[in-house]
C-alpha cells in the first residue's frame, strides 16, 4: 500500500501561516519555520494586549477626570468619593468625555459633588 500524505492540506496550513505574518522582516515573512514562531508569539501578545487595553483606557480616563477636577480644587479622589456618596452613577469613560469635549457640563456636574 503507497505511503498517503495530504499535500493539498499540508500546503494549505503553511499559505494560512505565511499569509498571516505577511508584512515581516527577512525570513519571518517566507520561511515556515520562523513564520510559524513569529505568528505564536504574535498572537500570544495580541492575546494579551486586548486585555491590557482595557485597562490603559481606564488610566487614560483617570487621568483626563483628574485635570478636569483639579481646576475646581478637587482631587480625583475626593471627586470619585465625593460621587459615591451623592449616588451619581456615571462611569469614568463618561466622565472623562465630559472633562474633555463638555467642560460646562463637567463643571455643574463638579459643583453637584462639592
Amino acid at each position: 500500500m503507497p505511503r498517503s500524505v495530504n499535500s493539498v492540506a499540508s500546503r494549505a496550513r503553511r499559505k494560512k501561516v505565511l499569509s498571516q505574518t505577511r508584512g515581516n522582516f527577512g525570513s519571518r515573512k517566507n520561511v515556515i519555520t520562523v513564520a510559524k514562531n513569529t505568528l505564536d508569539k504574535g498572537m500570544g501578545y495580541a492575546y494579551r494586549d486586548r486585555r491590557k487595553k482595557k485597562g490603559e483606557f481606564r488610566s487614560l480616563w483617570i487621568q483626563r477626570i483628574n485635570a478636569g477636577v483639579r481646576q475646581y480644587g478637587m482631587s480625583y479622589s475626593q471627586f470619585i468619593g465625593n460621587l459615591e456618596k451623592k449616588g451619581i452613577e456615571l462611569n469614568r469613560k463618561t466622565l472623562a468625555d465630559l472633562a474633555m469635549n463638555h467642560p460646562e457640563a463637567f463643571r455643574t456636574i463638579v459643583e453637584k459633588v462639592k
